[in-house]
């Protein structure tokens, strides 16, 4: 099949155009290469979708242009049978700073890409969404049914996304599915992020810093979970019109998070403390059973399972990823 990934050479893109070239798939991918964090990871991204496709004499394509230019993502969503919109400008606080920017890129250029979708007939639009559409928590988990109250620019931005995926199914009867990740983790994800912060500074013998008491809580999601259901909404219309939760169902506090990776790499450091970031939500917690009953999710990674093996990575990976090496 032809696929266009937007946002292709970011975390979760890069992972799902790697499974998908992998699978023998044509695929073509849309990235604006916006300088939100090192663009170095982004090429590594691009490099090991291009080794999988290789692997399988399927074809890629790396496009260097944004989804806010509605006539180049007309004529890449016309030459594909699926998409997967992956592009956002990421970062609840970025989205702090910049709003208007968040929306242009996660609001306008989703709207862009249903166009060109339902214009082309495009068999299925698997959009990314995000657990900060949730905001604070009247209950946990979250399932799909509760109030959506989105603390920040970017869960705003999220939530109008999906929004948006939902009325072009109904009105316009275009295949959508919104999946609604719950921080997702794993090789080559983000650098700014806490368990990239924590595993960072642990091996450089520095100790983990947590912004805010600890007691916030995550559903961390291991990337290969989150790229093994975007495959199977290749084919599968089980999910066709809805918005599901994609999590772990292994909720943990960020004070332990921080402590398993300590214990993992220097048991002997410290955890410092410091105060809390603007926008940041209080606690995320997954409700799968809706994902689990359309699509037979079933997460396969505990976080302790997921922080060994993104630890492993790590180490194996430092001199391009870390962050402190690639600045001294």
């Amino acid at each position: 099949m032809n696929v266009l990934v937007t946002g292709g050479a970011g975390f979760i893109g890069g992972h799902i155009s790697e499974q998908l070239a992998g699978s023998g798939h044509d695929v073509t991918v849309l990235d604006n290469f916006e300088p939100y964090y090192d663009l170095g990871i982004k090429e590594h991204n691009v490099e090991a979708a291009r080794e999988a496709t290789a692997a399988t004499g399927g074809e890629y394509q790396l496009v260097q242009e944004s989804i806010t230019d509605e006539n180049i993502v007309n004529d890449l969503v016309a030459s594909s049978d699926v998409v997967y919109h992956q592009a956002a400008q990421a970062g609840v606080r970025k989205s702090v700073e910049e709003p208007k920017k968040v929306n242009s890129y996660n609001v306008d250029g989703t709207v862009n890409v249903l166009n060109a979708a339902r214009k082309h007939d495009i068999d299925r639009v698997v959009v990314a969404s995000s657990s900060s559409v949730y905001g604070k928590p009247e209950y946990l988990p979250y399932d799909e049914d509760h109030p959506t109250t989105p603390v920040s620019p970017y869960g705003v931005s999220k939530l109008a996304t999906e929004q948006y995926a939902r009325v072009y199914s109904e009105i316009y009867g275009l295949p959508t599915v919104s999946l609604r990740y719950f921080t997702v983790y794993g090789p080559r994800m983000r650098p700014n992020m806490a368990m990239t912060n924590f595993v960072s500074r642990c091996l450089h013998g520095k100790s983990p810093v947590i912004y805010g008491t600890g007691e916030q809580t995550r559903d961390f999601t291991y990337v290969e979970d989150v790229r093994r259901v975007n495959e199977q909404l290749l084919t599968d219309d089980s999910a066709d019109g809805e918005i599901v939760n994609i999590g772990s169902t292994d909720n943990i506090d960020i004070q332990t998070l921080a402590e398993v990776v300590r214990d993992e790499i220097a048991p002997d450091l410290d955890i410092v403390y410091d105060d809390p970031r603007e926008g940041d939500a209080e606690h995320t917690h997954a409700d799968v059973s809706k994902a689990t009953k359309l699509l037979d999710y079933e997460p396969t990674f505990d976080i302790r399972k997921g922080v060994q093996e993104f630890i492993a990575w790590y180490r194996e990976n430092q001199d391009w990823y870390d962050p402190l090496v690639r600045r001294s």
